[in-house]
């Protein structure tokens, strides 16, 4: 029996990159656009296994043959959620609110096979140090902020920011790696 497609939900260089890590390389690159707007009194966990589960199930619509692995981030400080920032203002704000403070990162990751879907959230906690204005508006002024939750990357300068972290890194950047793999040889599929 050959091996099904591997069809990922994403168009995130990133996620690309950290399979490629654990030896996977989608066959096909196919994100879901769907509304992410969090819903009245939804927690950040059930927001990142929603996300994913319902990116999961869209995507597979379109490749019912396929294995398909859909992820989404959010971080979130207390219930509050940090999303994309939308410009430099809003990026600004999100680190000062990180500043100095310990945060959360979830990270849910769905994969369908067959019409059915298995999932998992991981989650990262994570402390920032106290931030200076200059060290905020380089960053700013870098971009490296852009579609990014929460604002920062944590596999570019903004790892200068983090006194400590306590979950998966890989997580943070947008796949749990441990938790991937696993729900990938699921549904049958392992790396080549």
């Amino acid at each position: 029996m050959s091996r099904p497609e591997l069809v990922l939900a994403s168009s995130s260089p990133r996620r690309v990159e950290l399979l490629a890590l654990v030896g996977f390389t989608p066959d096909v690159i196919d994100p879901a656009d769907i509304d992410e707007t969090p819903l009245k009194d939804e927690t950040p966990r059930r927001l990142a296994q929603r996300l994913a589960v319902t990116k999961a199930q869209v995507v597979a619509e379109r490749h019912p043959d396929a294995v398909v692995l859909a992820a989404d981030t959010v971080v979130a400080v207390g219930r509050r959620f940090l999303e994309k920032a939308a410009d430099e203002a809003e990026a600004t704000r999100f680190l000062k609110l990180l500043s100095g403070r310990n945060h959360r990162v979830f990270t849910g990751v769905a994969v369908a096979r067959g019409g059915r879907v298995i999932h998992r959230v991981n989650e990262t906690r994570v402390t920032f140090k106290v931030l200076s204005e200059v060290e905020i508006g380089s960053y700013v002024a870098s971009g490296d902020w852009r579609g990014k939750a929460g604002a920062y990357g944590i596999q570019g300068a903004a790892s200068a920011f983090v006194r400590q972290i306590v979950g998966s890194h890989h997580g943070v950047m947008g796949l749990p790696l441990y938790e991937t793999v696993n729900l990938l040889a699921g549904a049958g599929l392992r790396a080549s």
